[in-house]
């Protein structure tokens, strides 16, 4: 009985969100607002939706106040493998956020939530995933650039006030590969989590992989992979990346002088 509520649940938002999606101009942002409402867990005023967002599963996404969500982007709180499934999934995107076009988001697995923190900034293209049990957030007034992807089954926290390149990939999981007799998708994943603290900015093309923390106030050298912990205020380049400077404090700069 609760499977078959929920598939007929998941049509009738399905319904809506297709028959309104398109509609252009003002008039279609005003329209699709006020039946936004009835549909989403939650949806703030000043929100400008454009023609052609497709939303999937609106009743696990929650929107603040003054959002704007370009043309084309995707937003999904279903599993990914059953899209009527009920679930515990959460899409939160906080005050002053923007979507540009293209852009993906979206919860692949089960139990699994995604916060956009106030004034996140997604530029086109960007893709942003969480698997079973996943937790990702964006702190305030991030920028993430165009065709960045955001992945993992393992928690990945970004701070406030960052700056992500384009073309870059944060990943909170990795592949075992130690035994060669079988293959390396019978072997599993390590789900350590990322952690990019507030303030860092990382270059165009820059690799997080799992288990990586990236300390407050740090640069990454565009085309680095990070594979260890990096720590606050390093500026760090290279395959795998490598600390070559330490960025000084405004205390220690009064301090010499």
């Amino acid at each position: 009985m609760e499977r078959t509520s929920t598939a007929n649940l998941y049509k009738k938002e399905s319904l809506i969100t297709a028959l309104i999606e398109w509609i252009p101009r003002g008039p279609g942002i005003v329209l699709r607002n006020s039946i936004y409402r009835s549909i989403f867990a939650r949806i703030g005023h000043s929100v400008r939706i454009q023609p052609g967002v497709e939303f999937i599963q609106p009743r696990h996404i929650e929107i603040g106040n003054n959002v704007n969500i370009n043309r084309g982007a995707f937003i999904s709180s279903a599993v990914l493998t059953n899209k009527t499934q009920a679930s515990n999934n959460k899409i939160y995107i906080g005050d002053r956020v923007h979507i540009e076009s293209g852009v993906r988001i979206n919860t692949a697995g089960e139990n699994c939530s995604i916060y956009l923190y106030e004034q996140v900034n997604l530029d086109c293209g960007v893709d942003i995933k969480a698997h079973d049990r996943g937790l990702i957030e964006i702190g305030a007034a991030t920028y993430i650039g165009p065709y960045t992807c955001i992945a993992g089954p393992g928690s990945i926290k970004i701070g406030k006030n960052c700056l992500i390149a384009s073309h870059s990939g944060i990943y909170g999981n990795n592949h075992k590969f130690a035994d060669p007799s079988c293959s390396i998708q019978e072997q599993g994943l390590t789900c350590k989590g990322v952690v990019i603290e507030d303030d860092c900015w990382l270059g165009t093309g820059v690799k997080v992989l799992d288990g990586v923390t990236i300390g407050q106030g740090s640069v990454i050298g565009a085309g680095a992979v990070v594979t260890k912990d990096i720590p606050p205020y390093s500026v760090a380049v290279g395959v795998p990346a490598k600390v070559i400077s330490k960025r000084q404090l405004h205390q220690e700069l009064l301090y010499q002088n």
